[in-house]
């Protein structure tokens, strides 16, 4: 490609709390621009209820979020650069789906349940549906249906599109009367982009389709009717309301518009392709193959396994969250797992740690700037006490705080921590937490081996492992295997852009983008034999204390049947 020729691509990010746009080279995968923005009102605390896990973000969020974004990346860039950019990609949380009108319209756009939350995106991490998803489950495993969970692990998730569909349906008859269909958000971004969000013409991913709403080629698509009816009557008719084909994100969702492109500063009618998921953009803009796990790691982590087909054959893996052909990189079949908090569950012991500073700033403004540089002198220090020591005796924790997304998802469990003495103290439970974040990664590196599926490397991204040495140090530690960090913070961003690359006819494949822009690797971490040893043993315990955990919380559910 000659330098008169250089073409670029825009990334699109759309995480928790924010959107990121980076614009790429589609030359080297080099970043020349970027720009964040966050969701106003959910950064305020609006349409949601952390107490009763409801976790709902407005699309007018998005929009606002997402122009900002771009506009600031182009801003943040070279003179001119906007006019050369042919393509954008773009990924998002998941499962994160909205109600829609017969016309693709969100509900929550409409003046009259602008204010209304099941009108919202219904956030991943959203687990109001448990309930649902248990049911959901009980009719996948009678004899009156097929398993229609076989291909997403053998358990449905309170975190995915029917469980999220069907509970807001049951509760809200309003929206059920005006909801045509539902509608991931990395399928609606692009949709929107391209003014193709009206049923008939919006493209849907295999990537949401697959992992998320029980889409598979063996059974023609979705699950029977007769099925999603026995979930709930409510959804009587949606499998018919449903994309009749999905897509992989190596195709054009469409072009974008002349109203959004005057919005953002963009030439009409560049390309923008079918959407992912974050954790499935992520590792292909961490350069990943075949056998590689791609640890996205952040608030939670997502994790991907690309395997060959052939290889798979016609083994289903139990306890992950789907296996879906062509959900990552086409040609490939992506094993989806994670963890349902990770560094969330550091933000909760900062958090603990620190409200009296909090009440005491309320009371005392005077002091505000010295409260606030001790809160955030809490995790330097506290990383400075435990050190890379490991205290054998110590506290040991579960990382369920928001649940367990893998192995075997159950949104029902909670946190623990035990082994506690009046000797224990910040640091040790701090070195615990972070431990049990660990221990949690190595029981879905186990389910993997346990069912024959090798991992031949392991790579991270995302905030914590560019950020923490102790965190990545202690996983490694923890799984025995050495871990690649990858160079760039915007791996999800790169692979959007990759997908973005290949719309545009820049590549032939997405392997072949992949090789010229994926980022590389800048840090490796080892497994240390002496701390790995005493790991095992914790890990042991690890385990004793979940299985005792699990039984105590699912007695007391059974209990209440």
């Amino acid at each position: 490609m000659k330098p008169a020729d250089k073409k670029y691509l825009i990334g699109l990010d759309f995480g928790s709390d924010s959107v990121r746009a980076v614009i790429v080279s589609a030359q080297n995968g080099k970043e020349k621009g970027s720009g964040v923005a966050f969701y106003k009102q959910w950064m305020n605390g609006a349409f949601s209820d952390p107490s009763k896990s409801m976790f709902r973000q407005h699309p007018s969020d998005y929009i606002n979020a997402m122009t900002k974004a771009i506009q600031d990346a182009i801003a943040d860039s070279e003179e001119g650069i906007a006019k050369k950019i042919v393509g954008i990609g773009v990924d998002t949380t998941g499962s994160t789906p909205a109600p829609v009108d017969a016309n693709g319209e969100v509900l929550a756009l409409k003046p009259e349940f602008w204010e209304n939350p099941n009108a919202m995106f219904i956030l991943w991490k959203d687990h109001t549906s448990v309930e649902m998803a248990d049911r959901i489950n009980k009719l996948a495993a009678s004899d009156e249906f097929e398993d229609y969970t076989k291909y997403v692990g053998g358990i449905y998730s309170s975190e995915w599109y029917w469980s999220k569909a069907a509970y807001i349906a049951e509760q809200d008859n309003e929206i059920h009367k005006h909801t045509h269909s539902w509608v991931e958000l990395c399928d609606w971004i692009p949709a929107l982009l391209t003014d193709t969000t009206h049923p008939n013409k919006i493209k849907r991913g295999i990537c949401g389709a697959g992992h998320k709403a029980l889409w598979h080629e063996s059974w023609g698509g979705l699950p029977s009717q007769e099925f999603l009816t026995a979930i709930s009557p409510t959804l009587e008719g949606m499998r018919s309301k449903y994309s009749k084909t999905v897509h992989t994100s190596d195709e054009k969702a469409g072009t974008l518009t002349e109203e959004w492109a005057t919005k953002l500063g963009l030439n009409q009618g560049i390309a923008v392709a079918v959407g992912e998921f974050d954790c499935h953009m992520g590792a292909v803009g961490a350069g990943a193959g075949e056998n590689d796990l791609v640890k996205v790691v952040g608030t939670s982590t997502c994790d991907i396994l690309m395997v060959d087909a052939e290889e798979l054959g016609k083994q289903t893996i139990n306890g992950i969250c789907g296996q879906v052909n062509g959900s990552s990189l086409p040609g490939l079949v992506a094993l989806e797992a994670g963890q349902s908090a990770f560094g969330d569950i550091y933000a909760w012991y900062k958090r603990l740690l620190s409200w009296p500073l909090q009440q005491w700033r309320d009371q005392n403004p005077e002091d505000k700037q010295v409260c606030k540089d001790i809160e955030e002198s809490i995790f330097p220090m506290l990383t400075t006490a435990v050190g890379y020591n490991d205290n054998s005796e110590g506290a040991i924790a579960l990382d369920w705080h928001n649940g367990r997304r893998t192995p075997n998802a159950n949104q029902r469990l909670t946190g623990a921590i035990a082994n506690l003495n009046l000797g224990s103290d910040a640091p040790e439970l701090y070195h615990a937490l972070v431990e049990s974040t660990a221990f949690g990664a190595k029981s879905i590196t186990e389910c993997f081996q346990a069912q024959g599926v090798d991992i031949k490397r392991v790579i991270a991204i995302g905030g914590i492992s560019k950020k923490s040495p102790l965190v990545m140090q202690t996983m490694s530690d923890c799984l025995n295997l050495r871990i690649s960090v990858v160079e760039s913070d915007q791996c999800c961003a790169i692979g959007a852009a990759i997908f973005g690359a290949v719309a545009a006819g820049l590549f032939t494949n997405a392997q072949e983008a992949q090789k010229v822009m994926s980022s590389p690797v800048c840090q490796v971490y080892s497994p240390r034999p002496q701390e790995s040893e005493i790991y095992q043993k914790r890990f042991e315990a690890y385990q004793t204390l979940g299985q005792s955990i699990e039984n105590l919380i699912m007695s007391g559910v059974k209990g209440e049947m």
